[in-house]
C-alpha cells in the first residue's frame, strides 16, 4: 500500500522563516560581529546578477554576499550601501532535494554562514578551508 505524503516547497515567507530560525542559531559572537547584514531571500538571482558572475543557470547560485566586506572596510570611506546576503529558495531547494542527506534547515544554515563568511572578509577557499577543517 502506498502512503500519500502531502509535501509542498516552502513559501518564500516560509523560507524567510527558516533562514531567520538558522541565523538564530548561530552563536552569538558570530552574529554580533556580521553586525548590521541584512538578509534577502528570492526565488533566484536576477539576471544582472547572474550576468556579473558569468553564470547561465540560475540554479548553480544559491546564495550571494553584497557589500563591501568588513576586512576591506575604512572609517574614512563614505557610508556604504547596506551589506546583504541573498538567499535564494529554488537553487537551495534543489540541493536539498537532489542531496537527500541534509535537513532543509542544516543546508541554509550551511548557505547563510558561507555568505556571512564573505561578509566578514573571507574567501570561498578560506571558508572551505574553515570547513573542512571543522568536518
Amino acid at each position: 500500500m502506498r502512503r500519500h505524503i502531502d509535501l509542498h516547497a516552502p513559501t518564500l515567507d516560509e523560507f524567510t522563516a527558516l533562514a531567520e530560525e538558522a541565523y538564530a542559531r548561530l552563536p552569538e559572537e558570530f552574529r554580533a560581529a556580521a553586525g548590521e547584514v541584512q538578509f534577502r531571500v528570492a526565488d533566484f538571482a536576477d539576471e544582472e546578477t547572474l550576468d556579473s558572475l558569468g553564470i547561465e543557470d540560475p540554479f548553480e547560485l544559491t546564495g550571494l554576499y553584497h557589500g563591501v566586506d568588513l576586512a576591506r572596510r575604512s572609517v574614512l570611506d563614505p557610508l556604504p550601501h547596506a551589506s546583504m546576503v541573498f538567499l535564494y529558495r529554488r537553487p537551495i531547494l534543489d540541493e536539498w532535494a537532489e542531496r537527500g542527506d541534509v535537513t532543509l534547515g542544516a543546508l541554509i544554515e550551511h548557505v547563510l554562514i558561507h555568505e556571512i563568511g564573505h561578509h566578514f572578509g573571507l574567501s570561498d577557499d578560506d571558508i572551505h578551508a574553515i570547513e573542512d577543517a571543522t568536518d
